[in-house]
């Protein structure tokens, strides 16, 4: 750990300046070192302490491989610029005090990890979910002061919790476990943190993403024990640039709608005699359709078609991107869109039709670009976020035109990320 008042002032002689610049982007190099500076400052100020480390987890979004990891599909994703930060002191005791901008100061007694039913859906069940996982593994875990400050929100579609998961992962981690623990594992925790003590459905795809760094792609053929594969090109060096944008909607109550579509897919499979649709294939699907249709409807049968296609765009998108052939690449990024509009139907909530967000940005979106850039869902879907890739020179120009219809704070340009999560090592 280092002195808060040396990290303060190399901060202020931009002495960090290209780490900034690496984490963030040239253009947000001043924002972020005064937001550096102020939970440095914060976090001595409110705990009283002279030494501190920080440690940067950021949000993710999904390139390709929409709804298939739960079925052993392949999925494509990246870390962004936006992320999680926390100004971290050690403490001698096993407390687990967190300060953030946006909830009330709570504490964490790790010599209690039995889930508590009055934590459901909030970060302290996070942390002592992890903490327990951790214990089980054969890890070491203590207490710590933590500021807390993240800019991936909740419901921004770059997966806040997932964020959260890894960064208090990375600082148990660092902390107590000399970096020896793997992203994987801290994803798995996250996990199954999120799935048992929280109380919220999530697969690893998320905080896996966000660990990682760069663009990868996840292979979860073997389920929880994905193959990981970074995808070593430089984005910047196409002239688009990826928005996301909050079309409005709340995930709210639509644990059933997300449910239902890993359900169905393996459904479609049980008709095969499999557990999970990569353990079939499109072929063999086909021949049983009217068998699928029968017993489990025609939605069923549809999902699981988009499982099958969309894993093999997901080859072929990897392929374009090691190829540099970013227009074959926005061609699958569509293709990808429209299977989810139809097959998957991941668009809209079948229990509340009057709210389209997502088709209604589609269509506004669409009408701008005019076949130059493409947007799609993003995510789970049902409600929330679009992803669009928009020609640099027109970025401006769009993200004023929809900033003028979903609001400002709603469209978000995000840049690809390649640090991982973890120390920002500021030294």
């Amino acid at each position: 750990m280092e002195k808060i008042d040396d990290s303060v002032q190399r901060l202020a002689n931009y002495f960090y300046d290209d780490r900034l610049s690496e984490l963030y982007g040239s253009s947000h190099i001043g924002a972020q070192r005064q937001r550096y500076i102020d939970l440095l400052q914060w976090h001595k100020s409110f705990f009283n302490v002279d030494k501190a480390m920080i440690l940067s987890s950021p949000g993710r979004t999904e390139l390709g491989g929409n709804q298939t990891d739960h079925n052993g599909g392949i999925v494509l994703a990246a870390a962004v610029n936006v992320d999680s930060v926390a100004v971290v002191t050690k403490t001698d005791d096993r407390i687990v005090t967190v300060n953030s901008e946006n909830f009330p100061l709570f504490k964490v007694d790790l010599n209690d990890l039995e889930k508590r039913d009055e934590e459901t859906g909030k970060t302290e069940a996070l942390i002592r979910g992890i903490a327990a996982s951790l214990v089980k593994q054969g890890y070491q875990i203590g207490g710590f002061k933590a500021s807390v400050v993240s800019d991936v929100q909740p419901g921004s579609g770059l997966s806040s919790s997932a964020s959260i998961e890894i960064l208090l992962g990375t600082i148990f981690n660092s902390l107590y476990n000399d970096n020896g623990i793997s992203i994987t594992e801290l994803a798995l925790f996250g996990k199954e943190a999120e799935n048992t003590y929280f109380g919220k459905h999530c697969g690893l795809m998320d905080p896996l993403a966000c660990g990682t760094g760069g663009i990868i792609a996840m292979d979860f053929r073997e389920g929880e024990t994905p193959q990981i594969t970074p995808i070593d090109l430089y984005f910047e060096d196409f002239d688009y640039e990826i928005f996301i944008i909050h079309t409005g909607g709340s995930y709210s109550h639509m644990n059933e709608e997300f449910s239902s579509i890993p359900r169905e897919m393996k459904e479609a499979a049980s008709v095969l005699g499999k557990k999970i649709c990569r353990e079939t294939t499109e072929v063999d699907l086909l021949a049983e359709m009217p068998a699928i249709r029968e017993k489990f409807g025609d939605r069923a049968f549809l999902r699981a078609i988009h499982f099958f296609r969309e894993n093999n765009r997901v080859k072929e998108m990897i392929d374009s991107l090691l190829q540099n052939d970013f227009d074959t690449f926005l061609k699958l990024v569509s293709r990808s869109g429209n299977s989810s509009f139809k097959y998957l139907q991941n668009c809209y909530s079948r229990d509340n039709i009057k709210d389209q967000g997502i088709p209604v940005g589609l269509a506004i979106c669409e009408g701008f670009l005019d076949g130059n850039g493409v947007c799609r869902v993003h995510g789970g879907g049902f409600a929330g976020t679009i992803q669009a890739y928009v020609p640099r020179e027109r970025a401006e120009d769009f993200k004023a035109f929809t900033g003028s219809i979903f609001g400002g704070d709603a469209v978000r340009m995000v840049r690809i990320r390649e640090a991982s999560a973890g120390p920002v090592l500021l030294t």
